[in-house]
């Protein structure tokens, strides 16, 4: 247990993991009502929306009228995701209300990555260079490797460890190509493969290959798995996590009719207040706003602290 970090990172990205995968319409406004009430709660950073393909994704048809209706809040940052260069050149149109960051992003599975962007991995990685002269022709600094599906995958199963490595040091390769220097790396379970052995198998390769590698989790949690998988990454001394309020979302090429969101964001604040770990968020606020996000859903969400509540009121 003396790896437990003493504070933790928590990004929020419930509204967009969660408003690209519902079914059902939302209104505009009930979206920023969600990210307006998220900015108050101690998060610092938050991703709102995606600009990827209306006719793929529906639910962020409407990302460029999120962005503008938002209320921007001093130190919070409120983030978009893009996966290709077209997704970049909207992103730009909002850097005035957007924190943009460059990420190279690779993944462990051409099968997903053909369902996902339509590239193969050869294609994958070439675009990389091309997206980080953007960026920094752009002014936009480059400080994430994100890698897909970093534990398995619905289409191709498991994922050697060995491949893992590799991935991160290509990421890293370019990264180095172009002058930049990432801040971190983070995994993602897209597809909710990773168990908490494997959490410990993929992490500790990469400690081993990159002792002071800072590593983020991105943690699906289809299979009921996420917040064990959470705890061991904070076993690991992982002080980064994407999280999503209510356990909102999923995704929606991940060919798995029970995919779920991320690990919940009031469950993993919870767990990591009970193990003296810093997150810097109102809980009770935080759990309101899971209470929203149900409402504006229109439908029971998956998360247990917002209907066990708290502890403090039996300890009081």
């Amino acid at each position: 247990m003396s790896d437990l970090p003493a504070s933790v990172r928590i990004s929020e990205e419930g509204p967009r993991e969660g408003f690209q995968f519902e079914k059902g319409f939302i209104p505009t406004a009930r979206k920023i009502e969600l990210i307006d009430a998220l900015a108050k709660t101690g998060l610092d950073h938050i991703q709102i929306v995606s600009f990827v393909n209306p006719k793929l994704v529906p639910g962020m048809a409407d990302a460029d009228d999120v962005v503008a209706g938002m209320t921007p809040q001093p130190g919070v940052a409120c983030a978009a995701l893009w996966l290709n260069e077209k997704g970049f050149e909207r992103a730009l149109q909002h850097d005035n209300r957007l924190a943009l960051v460059g990420s190279i992003q690779l993944c462990t599975s051409e099968k997903f990555l053909k369902r996902n962007q339509n590239r193969t991995m050869e294609q994958q990685l070439a675009a990389q260079h091309t997206i980080v002269e953007m960026y920094k022709k752009n002014g936009v600094p480059v400080e994430r490797g994100s890698l897909m599906a970093a534990f398995g995958c619905n289409f191709e199963g498991d994922i050697p460890v060995a491949r893992v490595v590799s991935l991160v040091g290509q990421m890293l390769d370019v990264a180095s190509a172009h002058g930049v220097t990432l801040k971190y790396v983070s995994l993602a379970d897209t597809m909710a493969w990773a168990t908490p052995l494997s959490i410990k198998r993929v992490v500790g390769a990469l400690r081993d290959r990159w002792p002071d590698l800072d590593i983020a989790l991105h943690l699906h949690d289809t299979r009921g798995m996420a917040i064990a998988n959470a705890y061991a990454g904070l076993e690991m001394g992982v002080r980064r996590f994407d999280a999503s309020v209510a356990g909102l979302g999923g995704c929606p090429f991940a060919g798995h009719k029970g995919a779920a969101g991320n690990v919940c964001t009031e469950d993993l604040v919870f767990m990591c207040h009970e193990m003296g770990i810093e997150t810097g968020i109102d809980l009770d606020a935080l759990i309101e706003c899971a209470r929203l996000a149900e409402d504006v859903v229109g439908h029971s969400l998956p998360g247990a602290v917002m209907k066990g509540g708290t502890l403090d009121q039996y300890r009081a």
